[in-house]
């Protein structure tokens, strides 16, 4: 549902944009039954184990390329051995729009050629460290799309996890783009507001997060 008071798209940072209500409810609604479909398999939904132990609390699935600390490979080794579901085109399409309406520049948009989807599913308590998305070879930006409860996303600098830093809410439907000056800036998400989804969206609980990248690899 739209807010009553609109939430103007915003620059928090050079290079990042956010865009709020970006996806229409029916394209939120196709893509939470979608990653129903991609969490089934042929690798199924996991939470990732880190070298040094620990768990992350997301549960996450790839597309593409499957993502394991900290590289892409074509099949998961970390997880069942199978190779890896296909980034289908209408999503790198979905990623190509993004890109061209977040920086308003339809030749970005037409440049923009993503070819991994990682997908993160926030249940009760799971949250994001801070981090850089620096596994890709590529500096092209990277697409992010929040579907279900809002929560808050910290965009960090480039030289470290700490301050300076903005906080910024992300709502279901939210576009964030993040490229140029920012694309290798920390971000984390250390709080989901339960209980906010929109219930005629889903998923019913939680939070799931599409990010769109362009690894940069071969093949």
């Amino acid at each position: 549902m739209p807010a009553l008071i609109p939430r103007p798209r915003a620059t928090p940072a050079p290079g990042a944009v956010h865009v709020p209500e970006w996806l229409p409810e029916e394209r939120q609604r196709t893509l939470v039954e979608a990653c129903r479909a991609w969490a089934r398999g042929p690798v199924p939904m996991r939470r990732t184990e880190l070298p040094g132990g620990g768990v992350m609390s997301v549960r996450s699935v790839c597309l593409g390329w499957h993502w394991s600390p900290y590289r892409y490979t074509r099949t998961a080794g970390d997880v069942n051995g199978a190779p890896v579901a296909p980034l289908p085109q209408w999503l790198v399409a979905l990623g190509r729009r993004a890109v061209a309406d977040a920086y308003q520049d339809e030749a970005a948009g037409e440049a923009y050629r993503p070819d991994v989807a990682l997908i993160n599913f926030y249940g009760p308590g799971a949250t994001m460290g801070m981090h850089q998305d620096k596994d890709e070879r590529s500096s092209a930006p990277v697409v992010s799309l929040s579907v279900g409860d809002a929560c808050l996303f910290r965009l960090g600098n480039t030289g470290d996890r700490g301050r300076p830093w903005q906080d910024i809410r992300l709502e279901t439907g939210d576009l964030l783009v993040f490229g140029g000056p920012s694309r290798f800036a920390y971000h984390g998400v250390p709080k989901v507001y339960p209980g906010t989804a929109e219930p005629s969206v889903g998923p019913a609980a939680g939070r799931l997060n599409l990010t769109l990248r362009v690894t940069g690899l071969p093949g």
